[in-house]
């Protein structure tokens, strides 16, 4: 399959078993799921009415005082007792195989390809580090401010320029994710990029 380069200077040939796939979207949901839980700490801790300090003391006789029975100070109802429910660290990864990982990647990237979402550029790289570049220098390639840039080696200049840009992304292709994917408007992948994807899914 053949793709128009965004210059318009010529196509470049992309593999159909990377770019030509149907979108499977459950796939990519249980991918997408399964990367958000692996982001997540887990490391939330609350104390039980037995981890909380103090409380060793009944605070007062069980009967002829008027006021309800009591044993702790620590019970849960009790102001600065124990949670009833501690929510303890706990690991909230999901377990997904290589090659479901890989097929959800393929089918983003064949989706973005078929909504002409996807740029295909021989590079990309900034001559200076001016944010105001890099604005302008995506917003006549791909139409808005709203940008994914891949690149197989990401410079300096560019990635300092684009920081500052709330919608504008810069990865290279080890860092690349679905959900990276998935959140842009556009994607500008340069031809180097590509090829280093289509090795990594093939």
């Amino acid at each position: 399959m053949d793709v128009q380069l965004a210059s318009g200077s010529g196509k470049v040939e992309v593999s159909d078993q990377t770019f030509g796939v149907d979108y499977r979207e459950p796939l990519v949901h249980q991918v997408v799921v399964a990367y958000l839980a692996g982001a997540r700490a887990g490391t939330k801790a609350q104390k039980t009415r037995s981890e909380v300090r103090g409380g060793g003391a009944k605070p007062w006789r069980q009967k002829g005082t008027g006021r309800a029975r009591a044993g702790s100070i620590r019970s849960p109802l009790w102001r600065s007792g124990g949670q009833t429910f501690a929510a303890k660290p706990r690991d909230h990864s999901l377990k997904v195989n290589r090659k479901m990982y890989r097929g959800a990647m393929r089918s983003i990237l064949s989706e973005l390809l078929r909504q002409d979402r996807l740029k295909v550029v021989d590079d990309f790289d900034l001559q200076t580090a001016k944010t105001k570049d890099a604005l302008a220098a995506v917003t006549q390639l791909v139409g808005s401010a709203d940008a994914l840039i891949i690149g197989a080696v990401i410079s300096e200049n560019l990635y300092l320029a684009v920081r500052n840009l709330p919608h504008v992304d810069v990865r290279d292709t080890e860092a690349l994710d679905p959900v990276t994917l998935l959140t842009h408007e556009n994607v500008v992948i340069t031809v180097d990029a590509l090829r280093r994807i289509e090795e990594w899914l093939a």
